[in-house]
């Protein structure tokens, strides 16, 4: 009886159908390490048998892996939840008003600016709004009770009176007034107030986009309202 030629069968599509190969993952599960011990106790040397306390090592160890293994699974989901219930969080900040820790503003022309400044002692404490060009364009003096927050309101007027033009400003706090020397006291911290427009999730975590202000992270808001 002559031979079957498996060529001819397999170009008419009647060879014996081939099973895919299973795609590794690179990663020794549960079933694949017991195969493992299994071969092991079947193939070791009768004469030096493996050692039991070895052998309960390395289950103990697979199961530490594993367990970890099983932990970093759960903490991420966690994690998750965690970064969304955050993010519902943030979006309830959309249209109130928050004091962020910054010096920093984009204002329009006649814009008025509220915030405060960290005394470090009670007194007068001197503020100024800084231009673009460096050019003080309103000095106000506010008495501090003690130290800690101070508020402070710009009406959006220059010394003269008029409105101040739109554009980037600066505000320059110090401890102490014109008569006591200010310009040469502490420089305090500012705080400004700003609406939150929006909520963006960026790599680095949660940011408030706010007017006037820009972009800023939700660790730099020091009170909502």
């Amino acid at each position: 009886m002559a031979a079957i030629n498996t060529d001819t069968l397999a170009s008419l599509g009647l060879g014996p159908k081939q099973t895919p190969a299973e795609k590794s993952t690179g990663a020794l599960g549960q079933a694949n390490f017991l195969l493992l011990m299994t071969e092991q106790l079947k193939n070791q040397d009768p004469l030096k048998p493996l050692d039991s306390q070895q052998f309960l090592g390395q289950l103990a160890q697979f199961s530490t892996v594993q367990g970890i293994d099983q932990m970093q699974t759960a903490m991420g989901s966690m994690a998750s939840v965690m970064e969304s219930d955050q993010t519902l969080r943030a979006a309830s900040l959309v249209g109130h008003d928050a004091l962020v820790e910054t010096s920093k503003v984009q204002l329009a022309a006649g814009a008025p600016l509220s915030g405060e400044i960290q005394a470090t002692r009670a007194g007068a404490q001197t503020i100024e709004i800084v231009d673009a060009g460096g050019t003080p364009v309103r000095r106000m003096v506010v008495q501090a009770p003690g130290a800690g927050a101070t508020a402070f309101d710009w009406d959006g007027l220059t010394d003269a009176g008029a409105p101040a033009p739109g554009g980037p400003y600066t505000i320059r706090a110090v401890a102490g007034s014109a008569a006591d020397g200010a310009g040469t006291g502490e420089a305090l911290s500012v705080r400004v107030k700003a609406k939150v427009e929006s909520v963006s999730i960026e790599t680095s975590g949660l940011t408030l986009n706010m007017a006037g202000i820009g972009s800023q992270s939700l660790a730099a808001v020091r009170r909502i309202g």
